[in-house]
């Protein structure tokens, strides 16, 4: 299973969105988890493809750190968003209404998965994300 540390530098990243109405979006960029105090900066910037196939740019910023054992994902500002142990990775968050949970899937790292299912009364979308070292 992976450390914080294993995460450090550039991936490149694919990501599925897939909404219950049947409609797909996708994401291609890259992320970078860069060292900043006691974790990591993690940079994601690429363009997101909607169903129409109009692309924007996107990006999002977290912090990662490690805390009794977990990795701990922050927002940010620094606000906590989730907790995983990398034996058992499996979190969730929520931000009333919604309901989000991630699975992360470490068995072919250094490639590995994010499977974000999030649920609410105006979501419901199941979102992969899939990275390699890049």
């Amino acid at each position: 299973m992976p450390e914080l540390s294993d995460f450090a530098g550039e991936w490149a990243l694919t990501r599925e969105i897939r909404h219950a109405d049947g409609s797909e979006a996708r994401f291609e960029g890259a992320a970078r988890f860069v060292p900043e105090g006691e974790g990591l900066l993690y940079l994601e910037e690429g363009a997101l493809i909607l169903p129409g196939g109009q692309r924007m740019r996107a990006e999002r910023r977290y912090l990662w750190r490690t805390e009794g054992g977990r990795i701990a994902v922050f927002f940010e500002d620094g606000r906590p968003f989730h907790s995983f142990a990398p034996d058992a990775p499996e979190a969730a968050h929520w931000c009333d209404p919604d309901d989000y949970r991630v699975t992360y899937e470490f068995a072919h790292w250094p490639d590995w998965r994010a499977e974000w299912r999030v649920r609410g009364p105006r979501k419901d979308y199941v979102m992969i994300s899939d990275y390699r070292p890049a």
